[in-house]
């Protein structure tokens, strides 16, 4: 199966967004090299700004521009785009609701050799508890440049989550429809609900196969927008299949697992079992060494969600 970074989805897609948005401009901190908008410098020299290493600097000229009517696509790393820069997106973007989309790559652990300074497993945590801040973590390619064109046309602040690591490309391009604060129902089953986000979707499609064979069968559900949540969604899993696994690349706290436990708590409580970053900090190593010992492996999530039917 073809994998691609969804970092370089992003970079594919502004340039292809570009020919429906004049209106569009980007932004980089010195590393358009990592966030892949290098494909839109070259190409669209005269809308793309590099801001140096100055976050903070950069998303306050986004905000600028966003004031004016234009459409702004601002890039960095997550570490720095959510941590660095936290109050310039609450009170530059977020408190005055301007139109400024985040494009926050290298998220999560699978950074790897780049260490725990640069693997952010706190973004979505800090990106939730701003008023009115969209997130969106998509899962392969197609969902990603159908999440940056989609997001173009959204009115309001908004977090784009796009990871290093190649991932499998597994949806449809033909088919596939993007639809904000909805989210996909993979695979359907009754035993219990693996939901996840990002770069743990196929895994956690992986880990269903596999657990048919073994007498579970296991419903999957995709999360691409983490906030708004897609609630009608979770509810009808919590309803049908009576436990909830949520897997993710990222703190067990104040992530997706948070969101859904929120939700199922309030309006049709189950158990619902966190799989991701345990409270700790990253290290440097090969990415994929990093995600089998964090556990967020096609058998992390089927070793959960065994422990999680035995409960």
């Amino acid at each position: 199966m073809e994998k691609i970074a969804t970092r370089i989805s992003y970079g594919n897609a502004l340039c292809e967004l570009v020919q429906k948005r004049p209106d569009l401009f980007v932004l980089d901190a010195d590393v358009a090299h990592a966030t892949m908008t290098v494909t839109f410098q070259k190409a669209y020299p005269d809308r793309h700004f590099d801001c140096g290493i100055q976050e903070c600097n950069m998303l306050g000229v986004a905000a600028g521009l966003a004031s004016t009517g234009k459409l702004v696509f601002a890039s960095a790393f997550a570490m720095f785009a959510a941590g660095r820069a936290y109050e310039i997106v609450r009170n530059s973007i977020g408190y005055p609701k301007l139109n400024v989309k985040i494009g926050a790559t290298h998220a999560g652990i699978s950074v790897g050799e780049d260490g725990a300074s640069h693997q952010c497993c706190e973004d979505i945590a800090l990106m939730r508890t701003i008023p009115g801040m969209t997130i969106i973590n998509p899962a392969d390619d197609v969902e990603a440049r159908a999440a940056v064109l989609a997001m173009a046309d959204y009115e309001g602040p908004t977090y784009l989550r796009f990871g290093r690591l190649p991932v499998p490309v597994f949806n449809n391009p033909d088919t596939y429809k993007f639809e904000v604060g909805k989210g996909v129902t993979l695979k359907d089953g009754n035993d219990i609900t693996i939901i996840a986000t990002g770069l743990l979707v196929y895994p956690a499609i992986e880990a269903a196969e596999e657990l048919v064979k073994q007498g579970v069968n296991a419903r999957v559900i995709n999360i691409h927008t983490i906030k708004p949540l897609d609630e009608e969604l979770v509810i009808k899993a919590a309803k049908e299949t009576g436990k909830i696994v949520v897997c993710e690349e990222h703190s067990v706290i104040g992530g997706l697992g948070s969101a859904v436990a929120e939700a199922v708590s309030e309006k049709f409580p189950v158990p619902v079992v966190k799989l991701g970053i345990n409270d700790t900090y990253g290290h440097s190593g090969p990415a994929l060494q990093l995600l089998e010992e964090f556990g967020l492996t096609t058998d992390g999530i089927i070793d959960t969600v065994k422990k999680a039917l035995n409960k």
